[in-house]
């Protein structure tokens, strides 16, 4: 693993996950659960489908790395939760779903 975590505001890399789950997952005081994603915004949700059979594909390959199996397996959101549960989501977001939209964001220059 190299000095600087290979994390980036928009996720960690596939390829430098591979490279960093087993260090990662030796550290004393984290244990790796599982992994997430959220899938690029679409009307359609099955094209969400290959982002999350990309991410099922990367934990069976993180499971293998480590010898252990990971539980959980979090993606899909309201507007595409089905799509993920049938590649292997174990958890998945419906805030839209039952909450209904969210009000748009008011800009700086609307609220003063």
């Amino acid at each position: 693993m190299s000095t600087a975590l290979s994390w980036r505001k928009f996720g960690y890399p596939p390829d430098a996950l591979l490279r960093d789950v087993a260090p990662i997952n030796a550290l004393k005081r984290i244990e790796i659960h599982g992994l997430m994603t959220i899938a690029p915004w679409t009307t359609e949700a099955e094209k969400a489908r290959r982002v999350f059979r990309q991410l099922r594909e990367l934990k069976t390959s993180c499971e293998q790395i480590l010898g252990a199996s990971l539980a959980h397996l979090s993606m899909g959101m309201s507007g595409d939760f089905e799509v993920a549960i049938e590649e292997g989501a174990t958890i998945v977001r419906l805030g839209t779903a039952l909450f209904g939209p969210r009000p748009p964001a008011q800009r700086k220059e609307e609220t003063t």
